[in-house]
């Protein structure tokens, strides 16, 4: 078990204000409180809360963070705890990343959304696939039908990835793969790395990230067919032993604390979880002789940014406290870069009704502009036609206008961490790593997080807060404007522009049928049968699929060999 880091009941030294100070502000605030206070005021102490649970007193003084010690709880950016940001003069230095997401069609169409950003200003790319692709299915197989090309792009075979990338040089560009599960991160980001090496592109200069998570597969998302726990967590390790070794700029995880968040936790659950995981990665690369200083530095973090404006700054603030003191206490990392939580984050989809959908513009930044003050290391800010289909052009622009505005006009890039000293936001973040901590240990207590996925754990976390969350929907103590607040007379939604998906299943279905005709079938099923013995030996698997999908061998086909070697899993719902 992990002890919480925080001293408590004491005055250290180095404490922000002194016991004196303390005292009087103490007395002072009670007799505010009793004589100042309507008794309507008095009474609603006690009922207000932040969407985790953390009670939220009417005011907040240095009373109620007298014990946090600046040196060791709050320090310096760029320093230990890293509370404050990663690197010590964090936006004057660099910008985050402009990452928006692209998604959609065949990559052809998915290529000149892609570039059609960059070129208004978009400095990382972020690319999404359908459905059939991110459940490693082929375009032309039946449980694909219905689905190719929409809401992602389709992908599958090596030629996708050159077609998605054309122009685009792979050498100097920063892509986020957004593969989901460890099984695909085998896949595609090895069309990735093969297509550079094609083009005479060096692995030392590729940059980018893949999700390559196993709650992906287990608990968040559905599918036909599901790989169990183990298979998938052991991938997961796999892709991250490997690229640790062969792509040093390439981070092979993102803990992807956002989809769960999406799927049904709070902002405690959703890092504490994805924290958990990281653990769990951790010994388990260390069980095969990695030390904790060879991919600690290439771990990176993907947050949801909510609605819960300075609970959502807290959480950013709180996460990387609580890595430092994994990473420093735990694993005893040496490396500075090991120490340092990076994150990205995106906009919370869940939080964008269809209903009158222009509100979204300013729910989505509001967010955004949280995570700046949390001091994220990269954005994506999700689009008012969210709930309808992949943003329109127009969409896409005022979405990636917004981070811009965030950078250039608002002054919050311009000095470090500027709520630090808030009272009640150093009393958040200060709350959300008590809260973080807790949760690790009750999953550690279950014998760490792939037991606990495996013994239905995470699933009943998932649909209990989903159905609390709902109740409070519809009773109106969650609060939404248009949908259950200040509701318009007419009911009526403003009609806006929806993205019309282009035709992508029978292109994808030619380029299928011509790559099966020009390549080796002979040389296919040599590759699938050496993905089959080392399926079942301690053998790390992303050689293999290197090698299969530069023979042209497809995700559908590979992904078929691990559902047939390794089995299928069914959600433990009882």
């Amino acid at each position: 078990m992990l002890e919480t880091r925080q001293v408590r009941n004491q005055s250290p030294p180095e404490c922000l204000f002194s016991e004196e100070h303390v005292k009087q502000i103490k007395a002072n605030y009670q007799d505010w409180f009793d004589n100042s206070l309507r008794d309507a005021d008095r009474e609603s102490e006690g009922k207000y809360f932040t969407h985790s649970g953390i009670p939220i007193k009417l005011i907040y003084t240095p009373a109620d963070i007298d014990h946090l010690n600046y040196t060791e709880d709050i320090g310096f950016s760029g320093h230990p705890p890293y509370l404050r940001g990663v690197y010590p003069n964090m936006y004057r230095g660099r910008f985050f990343t402009v990452r928006q997401l692209a998604g959609l069609g065949a990559p052809e169409d998915c290529n000149e959304r892609v570039c059609y950003l960059l070129d208004h200003g978009a400095t990382g790319i972020s690319i999404l696939f359908d459905l059939p692709t991110v459940r490693g299915y082929n375009s032309d197989d039946p449980e694909a039908e219905g689905n190719v090309g929409a809401c992602g792009a389709a992908v599958d075979s090596i030629w996708d990835i050159d077609a998605f990338f054309k122009d685009i040089d792979l050498g100097t560009a920063s892509t986020n793969i957004v593969t989901h599960l460890p099984s695909t991160s085998l896949v595609i980001p090895a069309m990735y790395f093969a297509v550079a090496e094609q083009r005479g592109t060096p692995w030392t200069s590729v940059a980018g990230t893949c999700q390559n998570d196993f709650i992906m597969e287990t608990c968040v998302g559905s599918a036909p067919e599901i790989l169990p726990p183990q298979a998938s967590f052991r991938m997961q390790c796999d892709v991250i032993e490997w690229v640790c070794k062969n792509i040093p700029r390439w981070n092979p995880v993102s803990y992807n604390g956002y989809n769960l968040r999406e799927a049904g936790t709070d902002a405690v659950g959703e890092v504490g979880t994805a924290i958990a995981n990281a653990m769990a990665t951790a010994d388990e690369l260390i069980r095969r002789g990695m030390k904790i200083d060879d991919f600690a530095p290439r771990m990176s973090f993907f947050w949801d940014l909510h609605n819960d404006f300075f609970e959502e700054i807290a959480k950013c603030r709180a996460s990387r406290k609580v890595w430092y003191q994994l990473m420093k206490e735990r694993y005893n990392a040496q490396k500075p870069k090991s120490l340092l939580m990076r994150f990205h984050v995106q906009t919370a989809g869940v939080t964008l009704p269809a209903t009158e959908p222009l509100n979204n513009v300013a729910r989505s930044a509001f967010q955004g502009m949280a995570a700046v003050l949390g001091g994220c290391q990269s954005l994506h800010i999700d689009s008012y036609d969210e709930a309808y289909s992949a943003p329109t052009e127009e969409a896409a622009l005022l979405s990636l206008r917004t981070q811009q505005i965030l950078q250039a006009e608002t002054g919050i890039c311009s000095t470090v961490d500027p709520l630090a000293g808030s009272y009640y936001v150093e009393y958040l973040t200060d709350q959300m790593v008590q809260r973080i901590w807790d949760h690790i240990n009750k999953i550690e207590g279950m014998g760490g997080l792939v037991k606990a996925v495996e013994d239905g754990w995470l699933h009943r976390e998932i649909s209990t807060y989903n159905m609390d969350y709902q109740k409070k929907i519809e009773s109106g103590e969650m609060k939404i404007v248009g949908v259950n607040f200040q509701v318009a007379a007419e009911k009526e939604t403003k009609a806006i522009e929806v993205y019309e998906y282009p035709e992508t299943y029978s292109r994808q279905k030619t380029k299928l049928e011509k790559l099966r005709k020009e390549r080796s079938s002979t040389k296919v099923q040599e590759c699938l049968d050496a993905l089959k013995d080392a399926c079942h030996r301690e053998e790390n698997l992303v050689p293999h699929c290197l090698e299969a999908v530069k023979n042209l061998v497809t995700l559908g086909e590979i992904e078929e060999t691990f559902r047939e070697e390794f089995g299928l899993w069914a959600f433990p719902l009882l």
